[in-house]
């Protein structure tokens, strides 16, 4: 089941804007290997979902994966051959705004080539550019 809030304080949403690079959420805190995006944009629930359940596959439940966005943005879409007006639509669906920079994925305890082949497979199925980072060490 695709992620989405439990409530929120207003169903609809204004598109808003995207401008910059990620100040927050933009290293590997949790695990010791990430996915970094260098695109931004919006991350649909379905597609976060979908990347973690390729990437839990891949390493065949071993070690653990974070997920580090969460999808809080309602988008909502008319439908098609619809007239002007009426008011915004209902929600269709929940996304995450991502900026670059931010690491969305997170994996430990697996070697680090295991963990560069499954957020390959990730990869393939985000609608942005990603690439493999590893925990900086002070």
């Amino acid at each position: 089941m695709p992620l989405m809030p439990k409530r929120v304080k207003f169903r609809k949403e204004h598109r808003g804007k995207l401008k910059g690079n990620a100040s927050r959420g933009n290293f590997v805190a949790y695990g010791e290997y990430g996915l970094q995006l260098t695109q931004g944009g919006w991350l649909t629930a379905r597609q976060i979902e979908a990347g973690r359940i390729a990437a839990r596959q891949y390493v065949s439940r071993e070690g653990k994966l974070f997920v580090r966005v969460f999808p809080d943005k309602p988008i909502s879409k008319k439908p098609l051959e619809t007239r002007m007006g009426k008011g915004k639509a209902e929600p269709e669906y929940w996304a995450a705004r991502v900026k670059p920079g931010t690491i969305i994925y997170e994996i430990s305890g697996v070697p680090k080539d295991l963990a560069k082949a499954a957020f390959a497979r990730v990869a393939h199925k985000m609608p942005f550019k990603c690439r493999f980072v590893e925990r900086r060490h002070a």
